[in-house]
């Protein structure tokens, strides 16, 4: 059979783009690197979706129009890479829901937690992996083959065009469109090596061990233009304990601003209490990335134990400082300092709020510290004493390829290929530049998804 569309991938925003081809009456393909048990990349492991609404409902307490929406993606890092793209992501992401639902999503109750997106985002009934499995019998229904542990080794050129995908188990295949969805580079840890040096052996991968960035070569060696910082990634703080790969939303660490976060030295160097968890989670991985040995402890006492979700593997407990620290190896009277310190800091600080909570920053700041902790700031003196080491996890790198607002991706020299187009993370350049937002990664595969399969599909249709 000829193949109209071929998507290369089997995430989200794959999945959105064989779907959406499908439903115009093109005869798609998609190869999916991994074995059926594995299918979905990152998606996998993801619970909700970021989107503008104008009304609450059963699945959201409370509006978020597209001014707040917009007003948030500008206030996380360095605000867009391309503002026209990423404002025409968040414009887009109106439709979402509902073109999901008809697709296969079930939604969930609003869910509470540390990151406190009850009105902000839409919960997947059964999570990421779920939402996928629903995707893919759609997918099934709708016509569209499906080719399992099916890695893309080369893609074949001929001037600006693809004429054909070849894959590791020697086949050759043509297609009159290609949509390129296969995430970044974040397992390849000899590239993340070309910016970050040995520093890169001491990450986590959050996703999948096949996301190596193999079709992102292929399309930067035929021209593509770069988007996204070489440097850039999305990662979180995460069990130190946990597994090399694909530990997922479980070995995340949401203790951070409930208490501080010293490193092997025992030292602070960042402010727990930036902003709210929701805007700086996904700076905290990059923060540790940056501090010797690639790790650091997040340390906390008894008034916010049970306060935020639980470490995977639970925590180390002492009933002093000093004997914490000497659990975790650390110099105790390095460790004991700099928590002195702190407290001293927060008693020179403002008055503590009356309604501790997390779900806004409340000013309740340290006096004379350096760095201070900007709000949330409360002793750490009630035992017993609780920590966890924590690593860098990475979720998906921002190194990708340029695209125009139809998806199609753009050439070095100023110029687009022909046929090819691309969608969620190995573009997400275009949009973010060093942070991030909850559910924002699945708004970025969701809509350009949609608009990749609906522009090969056009393209390869005529």
């Amino acid at each position: 059979m000829s193949t109209d569309v071929l998507v290369v991938g089997g995430g989200n925003a794959a999945v959105v783009s064989a779907l959406t081809a499908a439903d115009t009456g093109a005869r798609v393909r998609l190869l999916e690197r991994a074995p059926t048990h594995f299918r979905g990349g990152n998606s996998r492991h993801t619970r909700n979706i970021r989107c503008v609404h104008d009304t609450g409902d059963g699945f959201t307490t409370g509006p978020y129009p597209f001014a707040e929406l917009w007003r948030d993606l500008c206030g996380v890092g360095e605000g867009p890479s391309d503002e026209r793209l990423a404002e025409l992501t968040v414009r887009e992401s109106v439709s979402a829901p509902a073109w999901m639902a008809a697709h296969g999503a079930h939604w969930q109750p609003a869910l509470s937690g540390t990151l406190n997106l009850a009105r902000t985002n839409r919960f997947f009934l059964g999570g990421g992996k779920a939402l996928l499995n629903s995707y893919y019998r759609t997918a099934e229904r709708s016509g569209v083959t499906i080719e399992y542990d099916s890695r893309v080794t080369r893609l074949e050129w001929a001037g600006e065009t693809c004429t054909a995908v070849h894959t590791d188990d020697g086949r050759r295949i043509p297609a009159a469109s290609v949509v390129c969805a296969s995430g970044g580079f974040e397992a390849n840890l000899g590239w993340l090596g070309r910016y970050w040096g040995a520093a890169a052996q001491g990450f986590h991968v959050r996703g999948p061990s096949y996301n190596d960035g193999g079709v992102l070569r292929e399309l930067l060696d035929a021209g593509a233009q770069q988007a996204g910082e070489e440097r850039g990634f999305h990662a979180v703080a995460v069990d130190a304990r946990g597994p090399k790969y694909d530990g997922g939303i479980a070995t995340r660490i949401d203790s951070i601003p409930f208490g501080i976060v010293v490193n092997r030295d025992g030292r602070r160097f960042y402010d727990e209490g930036e902003d709210i968890w929701p805007k700086r989670y996904a700076s905290w991985g990059r923060n540790i990335a940056g501090q010797p040995g690639q790790i650091a402890y997040a340390l906390w006492d008894a008034k916010a134990q049970g306060t935020f979700l639980p470490p995977m593997y639970g925590p180390y407990t002492a009933g002093s400082v000093e004997e914490l620290a000497e659990r975790l190896g650390l110099d105790k009277r390095a460790v004991a300092e700099t928590v002195g310190a702190f407290n001293t800091a927060v008693d020179r600080g403002g008055a503590p709020s009356r309604d501790f909570t997390m779900a806004r920053p409340d000013g309740r700041a340290t006096a004379g510290l350096d760095p201070p902790k900007s709000n949330w700031a409360r002793r750490l003196d009630t035992p017993p004493y609780f920590a966890v080491p924590m690593r860098p996890g990475i979720t998906f790198t921002y190194l990708g390829v340029a695209v125009t607002d139809r998806a199609r991706v753009r050439r070095a020299d100023g110029g687009v290929f022909r046929n090819v187009f691309a969608a969620g993370e190995i573009m997400s350049g275009n949009i973010l530049s060093t942070g991030y937002l909850a559910g924002f990664g699945m708004t970025i595969g969701t809509v350009w998804g949609r608009i990749a399969g609906r522009e090969a599909a056009r393209h390869a249709l005529g």
